[in-house]
């Protein structure tokens, strides 16, 4: 029986992708690592590329299965080491460069030229009566190429009633047939001679990631992700892919439906409006689009305001903790994605953001999901806010609260600042809590580089308040923004100590109404435990 059936009944295969799993390195360049153990034949097979920033030292893989070799009976490692680790090549690693590699000479193009993507490669196809082409087709689905956007059965130029059946290259070494495929087509009374055919592969034919790599200098990261933000793609690009910036922009709109405009970030997000710089890259300079996230319909100018489309969880996960009739405070409302959706939940809305194109397109968003008269809008910043609407709501509402009916929540999401608000709700209204059940719900959101994230946030936040939250709060992972720096969430019930500031006791001073400091009350405490 030939060794690559003996692979299909009793080993497995393992795609591995660019980036490095199962033993490759992260950045490695490797395409397809092909893993098999199995009884009778154990083969392991590999196609690594080194980088140009690689070393010569063997993944940590072929060192521990070098080690065992002569152990493990039948465990046959062949290893070479050169500026690559491969097998000895074959027909089958040939077909696998070709049909899924560009042209080499387009290595290095700054400006798309699709025609330079053409190429030729040969490939064994099964020549079939059209009446019975489904059926083989379905016999011999694991072995017909199907590779997306290439066709598997074409015309026969020399028997207008025949059609040639392009099989897999990969699976077809040396362009013949195993038995299990030869007694299929016995059974169909096709002629199990496989022919070559020259297949033609052109730009529409590869993958964007496909395009970027054989373009991009051998061994460089490829970014092949993007945020969509409606038809805009939004990159950010290393310092090694700007001189391709304009054509690796071009690529994404020609391989993804819908997108019409692509922006790189020129800066870093500006803290007091939360914008940034960008040029666009490639399709129309239109930025004003629309989103659409958990059914609730977005219009925004993304030039000019804030929009994630990656928070889109993050955002339901809040509006889930909120119940009809309870109070939202926004503090940095953006154009909506906290107080529209909560809004829409029947919850009483109070949002704010210091930037006035965000305020306009929170407004026109309100008025577009027609919840303009549920929510109260401001353009202040956000500690103005939190000293007055917000102090103003909670003076009127606290003391009426008679029966846990109604919860106040918080939201700050500034990461990079909203932790230094905080201090904000030291003595924040003035009297006694009704009720410590309804104290209001903070939601704080912080950027972390520090090895316990958790931990970091935490103690920052309790800095601003000037009290411990141990056992009093919750710390929520958002995201991953980038290498060593996360986005977190910390949530908690602002302390009753923090939020009020109590009169003086009237034994003190009966007919004073001076307010009580910090100090009084230090020494009220130590007098009443002497």
């Amino acid at each position: 029986m030939p060794l690559r059936e003996e692979w299909g009944r009793r080993g497995c295969w393992r795609d591995v992708g660019y980036g490095g799993k199962a033993g490759l390195p992260r950045g490695s360049a490797g395409k397809r690592t092909l893993w098999r153990f199995g009884y009778s034949a154990r083969l392991l097979k590999t196609n690594h590329f080194r980088t140009a920033a690689s070393n010569t030292s063997f993944p940590p893989v072929w060192t521990l299965l070098a080690q065992y070799s002569g152990r493990i009976p039948g465990l046959f490692v062949v290893v070479k080491k050169s500026s690559f680790f491969t097998m000895p090549e074959t027909v089958e690693d040939k077909a696998n460069l070709e049909l899924y590699l560009p042209h080499p000479e387009v290595r290095g193009m700054t400006l798309l030229n699709r025609e330079a993507f053409k190429r030729t490669v040969v490939v064994p196809v099964l020549k079939v009566k059209k009446e019975i082409v489904n059926t083989l087709l379905k016999s011999l689905k694991h072995t017909v190429l199907q590779r997306p956007g290439l066709k598997r059965v074409v015309e026969d130029p020399e028997d207008e009633d025949s059609r040639l059946v392009i099989l897999d290259p990969h699976k077809i070494p040396e362009f013949s047939l195993g038995e299990s495929e030869q007694e299929v087509l016995k059974q169909l009374n096709v002629c199990p001679e496989v022919s070559k055919y020259n297949l033609e592969l052109t730009y529409e034919n590869f993958k964007s990631e496909e395009i970027l790599r054989a373009v991009l200098p051998e061994g460089q990261e490829v970014t092949s992700g993007f945020s969509r933000v409606g038809h805009i793609a939004h990159l950010n690009l290393r310092d090694h892919q700007l001189p391709y910036r304009h054509l690796i922009g071009q690529v994404i709109i020609d391989k993804n439906p819908g997108i019409t405009c692509v922006v790189n970030k020129t800066n870093i997000i500006d803290s007091t409006y939360r914008n940034f710089q960008m040029e666009v890259l490639a399709g129309e300079s239109k930025l004003v689009t629309k989103v659409k996230e958990n059914n609730i319909v977005y219009e925004l100018d993304f030039s000019k305001v804030y929009w994630n489309p990656r928070l889109s969880t993050e955002h339901s996960r809040i509006i889930e903790l909120l119940k009809p009739g309870d109070v939202l405070f926004d503090v940095f409302a953006g154009i909506g994605p906290f107080a529209i959706p909560a809004a829409k939940k029947k919850c009483h809305v109070f949002a704010n953001d210091l930037n006035p194109e965000s305020y306009n397109w929170l407004l026109h968003n309100c008025k577009l999901n027609k919840v303009d008269n549920k929510i109260k809008a401001f353009n202040m910043d956000g500690r103005d806010f939190l000293l007055g609407p917000v102090r103003e709501e909670l003076s009127k509402e606290l003391p009426l609260l008679k029966e846990q009916k109604t919860s106040f929540h918080i939201v700050m999401n500034l990461p990079a600042l909203a932790i230094e608000f905080l201090d904000v709700f030291r003595h924040l209204l003035v009297g006694e809590p009704c009720s410590t059940a309804g104290l209001p719900t903070v939601h704080c959101y912080g950027f972390s580089k520090h090895d316990d994230p958790a931990k970091d946030v935490q103690e920052r936040a309790e800095a601003s308040l000037g009290t411990s939250l141990d056992g009093r709060c919750s710390t929520y992972l958002v995201r991953n923004v980038a290498p060593n720096k996360e986005m977190l969430c910390i949530s908690f019930q602002i302390p009753a100590d923090v939020l009020y500031k109590r009169p003086c006791p009237d034994e003190e001073k009966p007919a004073s109404k001076r307010l009580c400091t910090s100090k009084d009350f230090s020494e009220e405490k130590l007098e009443l435990k002497s």
